[in-house]
């Protein structure tokens, strides 16, 4: 028999279970992609324990959206003189497959990095003893993609760290921290330990293996092999040697505004193993939102999503790398790419429909092999909604007042969650994530899983908005984290899904610093078995609404008509200084922001790049801040300069200058700022302020001027 024959056997033949749980079988699972479209076995619940604020006890009490989520414990516990805060404890046989925290010392000054320790099957010493973030992050147990903190941008005290090395156990495991620093529930005075564990806990009479420090040395191959799959990129190479036996192109042309391309049907059982899309538009972000996939397996829908939000990009074309999705500009192209399995008895129907008002050129193709489908096969599912322009509510105080739940997914029937993406745009220069995921499982009374904040279940902390991708979360962009933009964050689930029989229902709370508005939009991800019921039902209309791009999008604010929004220009080369968007409504800036460059010196310059509406010859004005710590500048645009500009000013305002008429190309625009000095008037700070660059057709410009615009 050839090597390609036994591939397609061992493929085609249903799965033999390992007959004992221990870490080599659980490091195969990780990278056994088609684990995840059958029901467990060995059956076990996923679990969470987590510092959440525990006075949230009913959503009926004023506590539900307590925000003290952090230095909670199960309980102290007194052993040989040390006081051990619980964080963790299950009895039986189990897995720790995630463990995310953060942390700061009393008064938020430096962590103290106490002793975290894992006792296991009743063993009074630890077989893992250690500083916290060593363990957790640090590499003292492995390293990347097992043990990491995101994102690398972001200073270590504002990371969230990740153990994703899995950790099983026979008869039971207790997780303690130990540290010299006071505690108290909720850190308000002392040391803050936010953390998340979650578990899977298996039936009793599962044969596990209990985790052993010299498994680490044993196994380091497959460790080793592991981590590199799981950091692999998505790509077809990948699956056409394993899954190559039918290769379809259904995706292929152009969709006009409102039509839905040829449905195409795939014979079963099989399994689609692959997607990949080319997508191209004159407004890609808009694409991404407004082209839906829809799929029905054996007569069943079970998929409506939006591009961007199914492949985990969001609606703009950013990059990022996961274990289930990748998104890539390759050869100026922007493709998605999409590795979760999809099996089907029967038929299989595909079909895109453009809910836009733009065409889209579509290219790609699906790779399909063959599945046994038997009773524990499960249907993929993804569902997405869209809060449009929700009112967010005032400022909430740690008490909670104020914050409200979302449901993002409701199912009855048996099947496994596997993950998530949100895409939201935040108006206003604040905070929107403080709320707490909940989880309940086949009608649990209170949530199996409780968190501690929207960025803490994504993996990263502290509302930083550098972008990051790890196999696990992704973070493409944050860029609407502490100011008005865009935000998308996903989670995919590997190890710590989500298993239930009867019905699972996901909520988040919506808690935002600000009394604002904000497009809302989560995409889950689940397989359930034929017959499974879920909401939330498609919505067409939301999939076509234009996207929000800019605060007054949403919210009233002063902005002016087609301006290019310096805030929105992209860095292209700084030489020297620091470059940040302001914020404020004060200094009559467009969209109330401006982009800042502040501590520079005489020489550096920095150049900005943008786009225009189309090519062609226009008269520039700019809009620029001036102050008391405002350097002199000279603006050249697209090599040509375009004047030398003093902003000294003993106050803070804006003013509107005349840069003179430029041939514009409609992409790849280049406005160069070069610092020449100070007026000596001026403190030394040599500060540049752009708020926007106004444009209009060259002709007749020069005699219709308005400096007040």
């Amino acid at each position: 028999m050839t090597a390609a024959a036994l591939v397609l056997l061992f493929l085609s033949a249903p799965r033999q279970e390992p007959p004992v749980v221990d870490l080599r079988s659980l490091l195969l699972e990780m990278t056994d992609r088609d684990r995840i479209a059958r029901w467990p076995r060995p059956e076990f619940r996923c679990l969470q324990a987590s510092s959440y604020d525990r006075d949230s006890t009913s959503p009926e009490d004023p506590g539900w959206f307590a925000n003290w989520d952090r230095s909670h414990f199960l309980r102290v516990d007194e052993r040989a003189g040390r006081r051990e805060y619980v964080l963790m404890e299950d009895d039986g046989p189990g897995a720790v497959v995630r463990f995310w925290a953060t942390w700061h010392g009393p008064g938020g000054g430096p962590f103290t990095n106490g002793t975290l320790r894992f006792y296991f099957d009743g063993e009074e010493r630890p077989e893992i003893e250690g500083p916290l973030a060593d363990l957790i992050s640090g590499g003292a147990l492995v390293g990347p993609p097992f043990s990491e903190s995101v994102s690398p941008q972001t200073e270590y005290a504002r990371r969230g760290h990740s153990l994703y090395l899995p950790i099983p156990y026979a008869r039971g495991c207790r997780i303690t921290y130990e540290t010299e620093a006071p505690i108290d529930p909720g850190a308000h005075e002392g040391e803050a330990l936010y953390y998340q564990i979650d578990y899977r806990s298996y039936p009793p009479g599962t044969a596990v293996r209990t985790f052993r420090r010299a498994d680490l040395e044993r196994l380091a191959p497959w460790l080793q092999r592991v981590g590199g799959r799981l950091q692999t990129p998505v790509a077809p190479g990948d699956f056409e040697p394993l899954h190559g036996v039918d290769l379809t192109t259904p995706f292929a042309g152009r969709l006009e505004p409102g039509a839905a391309g040829p449905p195409v049907a795939i014979a079963g059982p099989q399994a689609i193993r692959f997607l990949a899309l080319r997508v191209a538009a004159e407004d890609l972000g808009q694409a991404l939102r407004s082209t839906v996939l829809e799929i029905a397996f054996d007569g069943e829908r079970t998929v409506w999503c939006p591009l961007g939000a199914l492949f985990g990009c969001g609606p703009g074309p950013r990059e990022q790398t996961t274990w289930w999705t990748r998104t890539a500009w390759i050869d100026d192209s922007f493709w998605l790419f999409a590795a979760w399995p999809m099996p089907f008895a029967e038929r299989a129907e595909l079909l895109l429909r453009n809910l836009g008002s733009q065409p889209v050129a579509l290219a790609g193709r699906a790779l399909v092999g063959p599945w046994h489908w038997d009773r524990d096969s499960l249907f993929f599912h993804a569902a997405w909604r869209q809060w449009s322009a929700l009112a967010t509510g005032g400022r909430k105080g740690m008490e909670g007042a104020g914050a409200f739940d979302l449901e993002w997914l409701a199912v009855e029937g048996k099947g496994v969650y596997a993950g998530d993406t949100l895409s939201l745009f935040n108006a206003a220069g604040a905070w929107w994530g403080e709320g707490d995921e909940k989880i309940r499982v086949d009608g649990e009374p209170f949530p199996s899983h409780f968190g501690t904040g929207s960025e803490d279940y994504f993996g990263y902390a502290w509302c930083r908005p550098e972008p990051f991708a790890t196999p696990f979360h992704a973070q493409p962009d944050g860029s609407g984290n502490l100011r008005p933009g865009a935000t998308t964050n996903l989670r995919y689930r590997i190890l710590d899904t989500i298993p239930f029989r009867r019905s699972l229902s996901f909520t988040m709370e919506l808690w935002h610093w600000a009394d604002t508005r904000i497009d809302y939009a989560p995409a889950t991800f689940f397989y359930a078995r034929p017959g499974a019921r879920w909401r939330p039902a498609p919505q067409p209309e939301e999939a076509a609404r234009p996207l929000s791009r800019r605060r007054s999008d949403l919210v009233e604010v002063f902005a002016v008509p087609g301006a290019i929004e310096g805030e929105e220009m992209e860095v292209l080369e700084r030489g020297g200084g620091r470059v940040q968007v302001q914020d404020s409504g004060t200094f009559g800036w467009s969209e109330e922001a401006q982009l800042w460059w502040i501590d520079g010196a005489p020489g550096d310059r920095l150049v900005l790049g943008f786009d225009a509406p189309e090519t062609g010859r226009r008269w520039v004005r700019a809009r620029l801040t001036r102050a008391d710590d405002y350097g002199i500048v000279e603006l050249k645009l697209n090599g040509r300069s375009a004047g030398r500009f003093d902003r000294f000013h003993p106050t803070v305002e804006t003013t509107t200058e005349e840069l003179g008429e430029f041939e514009l190309r409609r992409r790849g625009n280049r406005l160069e700022v070069v610092l020449l000095g100070r007026n000596e008037a001026a403190r030394p700070r040599f500060m540049f302020g752009l708020d926007a660059l106004v444009l209009e057709p060259a002709e007749g410009a020069e005699e219709d001027r308005d400096p007040n615009r």
